[in-house]
This record gives C-alpha cells, structure tokens and sequence, in this order.
C-alpha cells in the first residue's frame, strides 16, 4: 500500500512547510506546518501573509518544562482545548521580537536540542502549546499531528505552526485550503493520514497476561490481554489453533457490548453475533476472537444508556448518537490490526456485516481475504436498530428490506 504521507514528510526533512487538515474529505480546519529546527524568515512571514493565523511553537510537556514555560490552562489542555503557555522570545538574537527574523529565531532558539531555561524570555511574540502525549493516537488534533508528523520526519520534535484563515477572518474552507496548496505547491497530509502511519509503522500494543480459557461451546482458547501506549484500555484476543497454520483463518473483530454480550439484551445483535462468530470459529479449529473495550460504538457505556434513553424516545441509534454530539461510529480499527499482526494473524477471513471494518484493517495492514456474513435472525426488539445499522451505516444485511 502506497504511503500517502512520504512526500508530506520528505518536505519537512528538507526544511519545506506541508498543509496539514483534520480530514481528508471536506476538511474543516488546515494549519501550515514546518520542523521548527528549521524555520525561515521566508516561512513566518508565509505564514503572516498567506495563513493570517496565530504563528505558534508545538512543543512536548518535556520541552515545556525545560524551558521554564508555564502553562496558561490548569488542565493543561485535559477538556480537549490546546494546551497554551506563556508567549516567549529569544533571550539573545533578536531586536523587536515580532519581525519574521526574529519570530524564526525564538522559534529555532526553543527547539534547539540543547535549550535551557535562560534562553527564552516572557512575554514574547511566540505562543508555545504543549502537545498531549501520544499525539494523534491519544488526540487527535492539528497541534499534536505537526509534531507527529516533524517526529516521523526524523527531526526534533517541534513544529512552527499557523492556522489557515479565509479572507473572510474565519477558518479557510476546504475550497480556499486546496487553492492554498495548489498555488504554493505545500502536499497535504490529514491526521488520518498519520494515524495511519503510526499505527502501521510502530508497535503500540503489549502482551500483559495470557491464560487457557476453556469455554462453553467446546473449545478451549488461548486469552491473551492486550495493553497499548496510547490510553488505558485493555483489550482481549481469543485464539483457536496457530497463526501460520493451514487453511482460512477465521477473524472476528468484537466492540465491547456489556448489554448484549453479557445481559442478553435484544435491543441489539452484538450478543448472538458473538457466539455465533465462536460457534463458527470453534468448527473450523482455528481462528481467532479481538474482543474491544470501546463500548457503544466508542461512547462508552454511560453514553449507551443515554442513547438507549433517546431511542425509547422514536430516534434510531444513528440519530441517538448525533444528539448526543457524537459521530455516528467513533471506532477506529488500528489497535485491533496490531493485536492481530503481533498474534500472526496478517491475512484472514473476517466475520462481519460491516464493510468499515474491512476497510479499517486492510488500511493498517491486515489483509482481509474475505469478508464472511455474520448475520443472526431479526428480533421485533431489534429490527429498528438493525435497520439502521443497514440503511445509515451502510452493513450488508440480506434478510432486511430497505425502507422507501
């Protein structure tokens, strides 16, 4: 699979600026982004003219502490806003402190490896933000996918930033953002783009305990718990038979559903796709079971409930799930393709009725030779919910008729 960030970085390694977006498809936001070790005159003053944004320093906690910068927000950036500290200047080197000289300077003088407190001052004409541990993976937002994106590049792990304004003052469209890169020639890179990236190139999941797991359908398993580098979750994989053996290797990728798995619930089909995805596993002898802690499409369970609450209410569990303020499916699929590639696991025959999981995996690296239907009969309890899933989701459900 083709890299579509290389050129992206092959730009910061040379000193060039990239646009970096929020999203691929109709982005909302862009931020022009360099190695701050390597920042021009010529750069800061682009940014001052063509971007009219705010021209900030990105920086770790690391770095931040370092240099003595205190930050403006407590939380330091924990209720998802960016994390600010005091605005700095160069102790030495610079006159005014906001010509683009000497902008390039402070920001240079703050990423050079060898930076101790005394060489900035505060206030200044630089705003430093503290980018959140783990980057895009743990946030995924501009500020954090610059420095994943200068660390990718080889370089210190500092970004010179600036927001993309239209003329208009307001955040440029997705319009105005490919007009940018096309007249100045900058490649642009989506933080999904990095997401990708990292979660193919690095190994961010760790085997933490492992036991035999006799079940009640017949087969024993090997359980094995999952910890990653990214949040505190904890994750399982339930493994039939040797990765390298032969014949087809049946996968299920499993989100957590304490009401359905557990409970029974028959609001929704999560519960029988599981022990049918065992029942089918456990008759081929080999195969294997990724089961997900992320609750309720990734809104956790109290969320669930609520959503439950709006759906008792006539909304479907896409609407419940945007009144909400969420999307209609928070689930990224890149952590389950690294417990399936570090269990061996790289080609296999998915179980599943959702074409985004195939998708999802083959994107970081698990090639899905299959996809396998795990449809269970439609309860009058669930049929809403399994229209939905169908007609705003878009599973490929074939006992269901499409309302017109």
């Amino acid at each position: 699979m083709a890299d579509p960030i290389a050129a992206a970085l092959a730009d910061i390694r040379d000193g060039r600026a990239v646009l970096l977006v929020d999203q691929e498809e109709n982005p909302g936001e862009g931020m022009v982004s360099a190695a701050a070790d390597q920042v021009s005159p010529e750069l800061i003053n682009f940014m001052a003219l063509e971007c009219r944004g705010l021209v900030c320093v990105v920086l770790t906690a690391e770095r931040m502490r370092t240099l003595g910068i205190p930050l403006l927000a407590r939380d330091e950036g924990g209720d998802g806003k960016p994390a600010f500290g005091a605005s700095i200047e160069a102790s030495e080197g610079v006159t005014t402190g906001i010509s683009a000289a000497d902008r390039a300077t402070t920001i240079r003088v703050a990423a050079a490896e060898d930076a101790r407190a005394g060489d900035v001052i505060m206030p200044g004409h630089i705003f430093p933000v503290q980018a959140c541990p783990g980057g895009v993976l743990a946030r995924p937002r501009l500020f954090e996918g610059a420095i994943d994106l200068v660390r990718l590049a080889g370089r210190p792990p500092a970004a010179a930033v600036c927001t993309v304004l239209g003329r208009d003052g307001e955040l440029a469209s997705a319009t105005e953002l490919r007009r940018m890169s096309e007249d100045h020639g900058l490649n642009i890179v989506s933080l999904g783009d990095i997401v990708a990236r990292r979660l193919r190139s690095e190994t961010l999941v760790r085997r933490i305990a492992e036991a035999e797991l006799p079940t009640a359908f017949g087969a024993t398993f090997r359980a094995i718990v999952y910890r990653n580098s990214v949040d505190r979750y904890e994750h399982m994989a339930l493994v039939l038979g040797a990765a390298d053996g032969e014949g087809k290797t049946l996968a299920r990728v499993h989100s957590q559903c304490l009401t359905g798995d557990v409970l029974g619930s028959e609001r929704c089909d999560c519960g029988e796709q599981l022990r049918a995805a065992v029942d089918l596993i456990s008759a081929a002898g080999r195969g294997v079971i990724v089961y997900m802690y992320q609750e309720g499409r990734g809104i956790g369970l109290v969320n669930k409930l609520r959503a439950y609450a709006l759906q008792d209410q006539g909304r479907d569990t896409v609407e419940a799930n945007l009144e909400l303020g969420f999307k209609e499916d928070l689930r990224d699929y890149g952590i389950a393709a690294q417990i399936l590639r570090d269990l061996g696991f790289r080609k296999v025959h998915l179980l599943t009725n959702n074409p985004q999981k195939v998708i999802g995996l083959e994107r970081y690296g698990v090639h899905v030779v299959e996809r396998v239907p795990l449809e269970v009969k439609p309860r009058p309890s669930n049929i809403a919910y399994l229209r939905a899933k169908q007609e705003k989701l878009g599973h490929l459900l074939t006992g269901l008729h499409l309302r017109k």
